[in-house]
């Protein structure tokens, strides 16, 4: 059973904390995909692993499109030469093989907390993702490296089901992998040849994601990222195709 923490308050009351539920059992059938990754820096012990059990926020009021639909104006592609395009009022990413990993980043780096959501799908399978609260630093050959936490959507060829996972892009791996039994349901989430819906809520250190409306991710950042710029992700590769649309973010400020 998972477990709960609690405080006991000297006057013998017994307070329970938000839903600080913990996983506790690696799925068999992610394994294999536990030792690949299990040695990379920011892998986390399933044992330890927090557990989203919250519904997915409402993406009905106070949202602002990131996109206006017409043309990438606020819009900045940075690392490699992927090519980002407007069609039918959808962000197109296409996969040009030979470059690297390319984000279509937000000229605004400043976002802090937030809730953010966009549809996905897939015209040719390839990985992609949404980069939060990202940065970059000069790279190779007058590139930028984009690095920082990413919502993932991986696609349907993996087959490993981690689309709403949290990668740490250039800076040490999965912080958040779907690897536990209680990911069963999301592993499960995507939907083949339709549009998919990611959704990422960030407040203070507490990430949470959703993909098509069931919890995936609940990953506690140290404190290294608590703001920066969104960026959709073309993984570099030898094809992919993947359309975006309604990317949208609802910034959250404390009541005064």
């Amino acid at each position: 059973m998972p477990f709960r923490f609690a405080i006991l308050l000297p006057c013998c009351c017994l307070l329970s904390l938000p839903e600080a539920v913990v996983g506790q059992t690696l799925d068999p059938s992610q394994s294999a995909w536990y030792e690949k990754y299990k040695s990379q820096e920011n892998a986390p012990k399933p044992g330890e692993m927090l557990l989203n059990t919250d519904r997915e926020p409402s993406l009905t009021e106070g949202f602002e499109p990131l996109f206006n639909g017409k043309d990438l104006t606020g819009w900045t592609p940075l690392g490699g030469t992927c090519e980002f395009t407007v069609d039918d009022r959808c962000i197109v990413g296409t996969c040009v093989p030979g470059s690297n990993s390319t984000y279509l980043c937000t000229d605004n780096r400043d976002f802090t907390d937030f809730v953010f959501t966009c549809d996905v799908k897939w015209e040719v399978d390839g990985n992609t993702g949404v980069m939060f609260r990202a940065q970059s630093r000069p790279g190779k050959k007058n590139s930028q490296t984009v690095f920082g936490p990413q919502g993932e959507m991986e696609g349907h060829e993996q087959k490993r089901g981690w689309s709403g996972g949290v990668y740490g892009q250039s800076c040490g791996g999965y912080f958040y992998p779907l690897w536990l039994k209680e990911h069963q349901q999301v592993r499960a989430a995507l939907n083949e040849g339709q549009w998919n819906r990611l959704t990422i809520s960030a407040k203070g250190n507490v990430v949470k994601t959703w993909v098509n409306g069931i919890p995936a991710a609940h990953w506690i950042d140290d404190g290294t990222y608590p703001k920066g710029f969104f960026g959709l992700q073309i993984h570099k590769g030898s094809e992919g195709v993947v359309r975006f649309r309604n990317v949208c973010v609802k910034e959250l400020t404390e009541a005064p």
